[in-house]
């Protein structure tokens, strides 16, 4: 069963070392989030798994890494300091601030009975900072609110020294910056956040042909890596969700305790952001076909995630409570490649016999998988405390070791125990966790 209140990985989060409030001991930073021991890594492998598909496994796309800070000509060119804004309303009776298309009643002390909202203004969520070394006198500069825009200002140095050509695409991992009116979902919508996108670069007639291919792609992802087909969907967004640059755009989302919610955007964005910046900087952003002696402006297929709602659908998913030996437990089903640790290493017992052994063992496994070692409190703790942080294999080291030189590995979703030789160990984990 996954789970059905936020509340419940919001708790497991922080008892367990995945997501703690930003800057707690002062009083918090809302809507900021520090990402603890467990939730670095699974934030991590997130991103791994996501650059592993788009790119590892494609010789069609290659992975750069821009700046963040951007001059204004990049982002004027772009549209999103003209059209980069959303609708701000003012309650006259509570005196917050609000997205006027997303107000909702538990965002008002007053429940909306009684509030008097003023006229929508525009809101531009460009943040925006200086560059120099003396107060006043730097230049101005924005933080960006998308990766995009490094992949689009970089097309003609990748299409030079990776020999790519369309299709083809652009892919990259990495923080961007957004002044939302209304931060909130725990780590759903925040203002600093990592996103994973990919420009996919077409001739202009094979278009409709990838964005096509792309929400399907990418709504595979999602279920391969153990999301349930019934708690995600496509949707196409309509005529006035439109963005400026986009022809057409889906959404992938996911069935989230408050409703449906975006982990994803694929966007047709035509040939607006490569005409937009050759325009602006005079440059060619082209590409010529020598096998059709034609020459044109690409169009654009952009799959564009979010690292940190994509995880927190993951853990709401991947979240169950069941009985063990009369015992209730709450386990994490993550997938293997998104679990934080792979294997934990469990001596039976911290006496100083076991512990020598169990250190070489988790030494070659760690050289391979990224594990936990702990011979803290009874062994039926130890592995009601690896169910709950998602580890899908404990490999416990008994006094039996000593003799037969075999370990019992024990599965998390089943809780089967397997005995096996510990010169066979590395392969039946590689086996059981499939990489």
């Amino acid at each position: 069963m996954p789970a059905k209140d936020l509340d419940q990985i919001v708790n497991l989060c922080k008892r367990r070392g995945f997501v703690y409030p930003s800057a707690e001991i002062y009083g918090g930073f809302r809507s900021s989030y520090d990402y603890g021991p467990l939730g670095s890594l699974m934030l991590r492998n997130v991103k791994e798994s996501w650059i592993r598909t788009m790119v590892q496994q494609r010789d069609d796309t290659v992975l750069i890494d821009a700046a963040i800070l951007g001059p204004p000509q990049v982002f004027e060119a772009s549209g999103h300091l003209a059209n980069f804004s959303d609708p701000l309303v003012d309650c006259t009776v509570c005196n917050r601030r609000f997205r006027e298309d997303h107000i909702e009643e538990r965002d008002c002390p007053q429940g909306k009975k009684g509030c008097e909202f003023t006229e929508s203004r525009a809101f531009n969520l460009m943040f925006k900072t200086t560059a120099g070394p003396v107060e006043g006198s730097g230049a101005d500069v924005y933080m960006r609110p998308e990766t995009a825009q490094g992949m689009f200002v970089n097309f003609a140095n990748v299409l030079q020294t990776s020999r790519k050509r369309p299709p083809f695409g652009i892919a990259q991992v990495g923080k961007s910056f957004r002044n939302e009116i209304t931060p909130g979902n725990f780590i759903f919508r925040t203002r600093e956040f990592e996103q994973m996108e990919m420009e996919f670069f077409v001739p202009p007639a094979e278009g409709p042909k990838w964005y096509e291919y792309w929400c399907q792609a990418r709504l595979d992802w999602y279920v391969e890596l153990g999301i349930p087909r019934e708690m995600l969907r496509i949707r196409p967004h309509d005529a006035d969700e439109l963005s400026h640059y986009s022809a057409g755009t889906s959404d992938v989302e996911f069935m989230f305790p408050w409703g449906w919610g975006e982990l994803e955007g694929i966007a047709q964005r035509t040939d607006f952001d490569l005409t937009q910046h050759a325009n602006a900087s005079g440059q060619k952003l082209d590409f010529f076909d020598q096998a059709t002696n034609e020459r044109y402006i690409p169009y654009v297929i952009e799959p564009a995630a979010g690292a940190n709602r994509t995880m927190a659908a993951f853990l709401l998913a991947a979240y169950d409570e069941d009985v063990v030996n009369e015992e209730a437990r709450t386990v994490l089903r993550l997938h293997p490649r998104l679990a934080p640790y792979k294997v934990a290493v469990l001596p039976l017992s911290k006496k100083d016999t076991l512990s020598p052994l169990a250190r070489e063992i988790y030494g070659k496994l760690s050289q391979r998988y990224m594990c936990d070692y702990d011979e803290t409190q009874a062994i039926g703790r130890r592995y009601r405390r690896q169910d709950e942080i998602g580890t899908p294999l404990c490999v416990t080291v008994d006094f039996d070791s000593l003799e037969d030189n075999a370990v019992t590995i024990r599965h998390r979703d089943s809780t089967e125990q397997v005995r096996v030789p510990i010169a066979e160990l590395l392969d039946n984990v590689s086996n059981i966790l499939g990489f």
